[in-house]
């Protein structure tokens, strides 16, 4: 039987305009349940965050069956407790958390509690509150020290009698940069308490939310304030290295000993290059595979003794936790650790001029393409509460 025009005409509009209601309407995003809620700090701080955690933690569930969120913050605390509150709505029982700040990282520990679910600090622990119920991360004294002892070769190397030191530290909000410094002043501090060592301190800043772009101001501050005597500088990853490095570059200075962490491709082409003394590897996937670990033995209530090394207290609590431990990395380990571990790629750092610093062979090795973290098992330190 044909529809009669004006009938149909009235049942067309009705579906377009129930149609545009629906679109204008503010999108809802459906809840999804997960196992696991990874809440990432930022992209800025380091690109390890979304190029090595995310990919390696997903493959880690991903391989275990277990249904798992991974969401970032960008460097917001408001953000970071938004996406905490939609883990808990989605039925999360176990947060890898990468707190922005102790304050805001306490609260969301205890929100998690409130609904029952575990926390695991990962790689930041949370110095604020009764702590998570496991942290997971490297040894970062030794991750200072081991930069350091870095410079101090450095400076040898570089023939460099009385040193005067820039030290570029971390974000003040994150306990983990104060534990790097910890670190490398136990083996710098007694140099400068030393008159007859010829070390200096003459500068020493923390550099907020560890932006690079913050850290160039702050060391060209530096250079001018000390009218350029600056002959070495510790800086506490390779993103403030490379702000060492373009404030030199700016203001035409000689490159100096400067250190690094997290073996970045940016990094290791520095180091080449000879812009760049050192970094450390911390081995990522390792990380990653030990806090997928112990997520997927709570998860699934097995035992989780074995899995764990030592504790480390948050100021209030011992955590029991897993430390793995960091490697140093100069110009003449870069094959043997980084490229051999898959960790990074020949390929990805021989580009464009770095490619002149490179092994001429480079091309014919196995691990020239090798993806990131192919080979890389996991290295625990038994640690005990510091």
């Amino acid at each position: 039987m044909r529809m009669r025009k004006p009938l149909a005409l009235i049942l067309s509009g009705l579906m377009i305009a129930t149609a545009v209601s629906f679109l204008s309407q503010p999108h809802r995003a459906v809840a999804q349940s997960v196992d696991v809620a990874v809440l990432l700090p930022d992209s800025k701080s380091s690109v390890r965050w979304e190029t090595a955690d995310r990919p390696f933690l997903q493959a880690a569930f991903d391989a275990a069956g277990i249904k798992v969120s991974i969401t970032n913050a960008e460097g917001d605390a408001t953000t970071q407790a938004t996406q905490a509150d939609q883990a808990i709505t989605n039925g999360a029982k176990v947060v890898l958390l990468v707190d922005l700040d102790a304050g805001s990282g306490a609260a969301i520990i205890a929100k998690v509690h409130d609904a029952k679910g575990k926390v695991i600090d990962y790689d930041r622990l949370t110095t604020a509150g009764p702590g998570a119920d496991y942290y997971v991360s490297f040894d970062n004294t030794s991750v200072g020290k081991l930069q350091g002892q870095g410079l101090v070769a450095a400076v040898k190397a570089a023939g460099i009698k009385t040193p005067r030191v820039a030290e570029l530290n971390g974000s003040p909000t994150d306990n983990n940069a104060t534990l790097f410094k910890n670190g490398y002043d136990s083996v710098l501090q007694p140099l400068y308490d030393d008159k007859t060592s010829g070390w200096t301190k003459v500068a020493d800043q923390s550099v907020p939310g560890w932006d690079n772009q913050q850290a160039l101001t702050i060391f060209e501050q530096m250079l001018t304030s000390t009218n350029n005597g600056i002959d070495a500088a510790v800086a506490a990853n390779d993103g403030l290295a490379q702000a060492v490095i373009t404030a030199l570059e700016n203001a035409k200075l000689p490159y100096i000993p400067v250190t690094g962490q997290d073996a970045t491709v940016g990094g290791i082409q520095n180091i080449l290059a000879g812009k760049q003394s050192m970094t450390v590897y911390k081995a990522i996937k390792a990380e990653a595979n030990a806090a997928a670990a112990l997520a997927i033995a709570i998860v699934k209530g097995t035992d989780t003794k074995s899995l764990v090394t030592g504790t480390v207290n948050n100021k209030t609590s011992d955590v029991p936790s897993v430390l793995l431990v960091p490697v140093s990395v100069t110009k003449d380990n870069v094959a043997s650790t980084v490229i051999a571990d898959g960790f990074q790629k020949w390929s990805d750092i021989c580009v464009g001029n770095f490619a002149k610093f490179c092994p001429p062979d480079w091309m014919a090795t196995p691990a020239a393409t090798m993806s990131m973290g192919a080979t890389m098992a996991p290295t625990m330190a038994a640690t005990a509460a510091h």
